[in-house]
This record gives structure tokens, C-alpha cells and sequence, in this order.
């Protein structure tokens, strides 16, 4: 969970900080510094108002909880998290540009109107997002304890790495690549999509809300293949399998562990699960491929012509 609440962390206050940063230099070049000190107000309510959204879930799985129903609470967050997280990777590059100069148009607009209301809206919104989001992903990988993620190494190490990274980069004292940042930072979060997706597939199935096409003789989803041998999913899993055989496991089950929270890693998967990891990989793959085909093509059409 640590890895997973740093590398979102990470990323999501790293994308706000390049916001605020954007903004404020794009006062400077507007010659309109007196309108920052509204900025840090927008960004001061975002931060609040994020606090608030955190508390507020904490304060509706714990009502679920009470009536026995924050299981199906879980896996309903899950499966959102799976759909923007993978919003945010396939498509944040493509909008960033369309963003950045939607963004400059508004602060262009509060500077010549003179509207400290506007400068601290815009700047509340851009970041509450980010915010918001970073709250709906901490309950997922957290199970609603969204608390404990907050005042993790995770969550912590990720926000100051950001602050640093974002004020070398905006203040210009250090060059960045934030484009292969955001490469690479995407790659690995996509795989926690895919185990976010696995998961939720394996918990439906264990419910009984989710059959399978392989099953056993009581009617319950089967392994499609079992290799526990190999890499234990949890510490305990490798435990049984020493008992049971005599033998140790090749790797240890504390990795699988690792694996199993960050990439949703299974040593018996249902069919259906493994399906689920390909088939998400393979959508996720022909996007990126098909985004790094249109610019080509458009340049390529404007030689031309």
C-alpha cells in the first residue's frame, strides 16, 4: 500500500504543483503579480475542501460498515478507480495542451475584468480535482481506511518529492524531463488499474455474484493454473505450502505479497482474471499506440501540404 499511496501521491501532487506553477508564471508574463496571494487562497480552499471530501468518506464507509454492506461499498470504488486511473494516463496527454490554454484564458480573463472571485475559483477548481481524486484513489487501495493512507511513508514521501520536483522545475533551477515522468509514472499505474480490475473480478467470484467458465465440483470458480510453488501470493500461503510438501517456494511469499497489493498478482487466477489482465493491457496498449500515431499522421499531412 505504501508504494501504491506514493506513486499516486507522487503524480497527483506533481500535476497540481505544475498547475499552480503554470498559473503563477503566467501572471508574471501578464505582469499581474498582485493577483497571486489569490491563487494560494484557491489553492488553500482546494487543500481544504479535499480534507473534507477524505473525512466525508471515511464517515460514509464507516456508515456502510455499520450495516455490514462496505464490501460491495469497496469493490463499487474499485471499479471507478479502474476507469480513472486509466482516464487519467491514456487520455491526461492528450488534454493537457487543450488544459493549459483554457486555463491561461480564464486567468487572462480574471486579470483584465480585476476579479479576485474568478482567480480564486478557477485556482480552487483546478486543484480540488486533483484532490478529489487523489482521496477516491486512497480508498481503494486502502479499503476505506483512507486515514492510514494519509499518514503513510507513502503519502508523505510522495507529496514532498513533488513539492521539490515542482519548484526545481517551475523556478527553472533544474530541467525536469516531466514528459518521461509522466511516461513511466502512467506505466506503473496502469498495472495497478489491471490489479485493481483483477481484484475486484476475484472478490465478485468470491461472493457468488460472479460465475466462472471453469469450475469445480461444487459449482465454485477453479484456478486456471496453480503455481504456488513458484511465488506464494501471502507469507501464509508459503507456510502451508512448506507443510504440505516439504519443499520451499522459489520466491518468498512476503514478495508475492508486494506483488499481489501492487499489480494484483494471483498464483491461482480464475480464467476470467487472467482474461481480465490480458484483455486490460491489450485496450490499454492499442490506445497509447493509437495516440502515438495521430500526431505523426497530422505532421506527416501538414508536410504535405
Amino acid at each position: 500500500m505504501d508504494f501504491q499511496a506514493f506513486l499516486i501521491t507522487l503524480r497527483e501532487c506533481l500535476e497540481a504543483v505544475l498547475i499552480v506553477g503554470l498559473i503563477l508564471g503566467y501572471l508574471d508574463r501578464l505582469n499581474a503579480p498582485q493577483y497571486k496571494k489569490w491563487v494560494y487562497a484557491g489553492v488553500g480552499l482546494a487543500l481544504l475542501a479535499s480534507l473534507g471530501v477524505a473525512f466525508l468518506f471515511q464517515v460514509v464507509f464507516t456508515s456502510f460498515a455499520s450495516f455490514g454492506s462496505d464490501t460491495y461499498l469497496r469493490l463499487g470504488i474499485m471499479m471507478i478507480s479502474v476507469i480513472l486511473l486509466t482516464h487519467m494516463v491514456l487520455w491526461m496527454g492528450k488534454e493537457a495542451k487543450e488544459n493549459q490554454q483554457a486555463s491561461q484564458a480564464k486567468v487572462a480573463a480574471a486579470v483584465s475584468t480585476g476579479s479576485a472571485i474568478t482567480m480564486i475559483i478557477h485556482s480552487f477548481l483546478v486543484i480540488v480535482r486533483e484532490g478529489i481524486e487523489t482521496v477516491f484513489f486512497f480508498a481503494a487501495i486502502s479499503g476505506g481506511e483512507i486515514e492510514k493512507v494519509l499518514t503513510s511513508y507513502g503519502a508523505v514521501s510522495g507529496l514532498l518529492l513533488a513539492l521539490i520536483f515542482g519548484y526545481l522545475f517551475v523556478s527553472g533551477t533544474m530541467k525536469i524531463p516531466v514528459k518521461r515522468f509522466f511516461q513511466v509514472t502512467g506505466i506503473l499505474i496502469l498495472f495497478i488499474a489491471a490489479g485493481m480490475l483483477v481484484q475486484t473480478i476475484g472478490r465478485f467470484q468470491d461472493l457468488g455474484l460472479l460465475g466462472s467458465l471453469l469450475t469445480n465440483a461444487d459449482g465454485t470458480p477453479a484456478a486456471l493454473y496453480n503455481i504456488v510453488g513458484f511465488m506464494p501470493e501471502h507469507y501464509i500461503d508459503q507456510i502451508q505450502y512448506l507443510r504440505d510438501t516439504g519443499n520451499p517456494t522459489l520466491i518468498s511469499g512476503q514478495i508475492g505479497t508486494f506483488m499481489g497489493a501492487m499489480f494484483g498478482y494471483s498464483h491461482n487466477p480464475s480464467l476470467e482474471q487472467v482474461i481480465a489482465w490480458w484483455g486490460y493491457f491489450a485496450f490499454a496498449g492499442f490506445m497509447l499506440m493509437r495516440q502515438n500515431r495521430t500526431p505523426k499522421a497530422a505532421k506527416k499531412l501538414q508536410e504535405v501540404s
